[in-house]
């Protein structure tokens, strides 16, 4: 069973990695798995929380950043090191075929921290801000699944490795924004 999805996650990796390539996602992909991409959006964020969230600002960017080093530290200290799995570029049986669009990095790589920290950055963000009425507030979900297909796509991790970091980032990001709800109800615009 064990093999048949390792099997799999590779045959799904090359699909993405080489198959589905182009000269476009070539260019733009090695970008937008770059977390110094998406620092706008982030400054744009703390703008919108400080803005219109005053007294709750402060402690709604200080559990967004403890859910952050929750899911960087569970994914990079814990897992990785526990599960202790190869990078697509390590991988014997996709060293010789994966395209690598960016330095192949020699740490381990289930799970992924990009997608754990995505995830769990977005799921927080939705739960916490639902209730103010963001109209596109969903597409969080996309942006960091956007991240996590890109780092399949420059041959940074498997698919399977993605899918382990978003489903940790999402329970993280779940119980950071349940707690921080309970403890200071929900963001409302005044």
């Amino acid at each position: 069973m064990v093999k048949a999805l390792l099997d799999f996650d590779r045959s799904l990796f090359g699909i993405i990695n080489q198959k589905w390539s182009n000269p476009l996602f070539d260019a733009a992909m090695p970008f937008i798995r770059n977390q110094f991409f998406w620092v706008p959006v982030y400054l744009f964020l703390l703008l919108f929380m400080f803005l219109n969230f005053r007294k709750k600002a402060l402690w709604w960017v200080l559990f967004l950043l403890a859910g952050f080093a929750l899911t960087d530290i569970l994914s990079a200290q814990l897992l990785k090191p526990l599960i202790e799995r190869p990078r697509p570029c390590a991988d014997v049986f996709t060293s010789d075929t994966a395209r690598m669009l960016i330095p192949c990095s020699y740490s381990f790589s289930f799970v992924s921290s990009h997608a754990a920290n995505h995830f769990g950055i977005s799921m927080f963000v939705f739960l916490t801000l639902k209730q103010v009425g963001i109209r596109y507030l969903w597409l969080l979900f996309l942006w960091a699944f956007l991240v996590c297909y890109a780092q399949v796509y420059v041959g940074a991790h498997f698919p399977i490795d993605v899918l382990g970091g978003a489903i940790l980032g999402l329970f993280i990001g779940h119980r950071t924004a349940l707690i921080f709800n309970k403890q200071f109800g929900p963001l409302q615009l005044s």
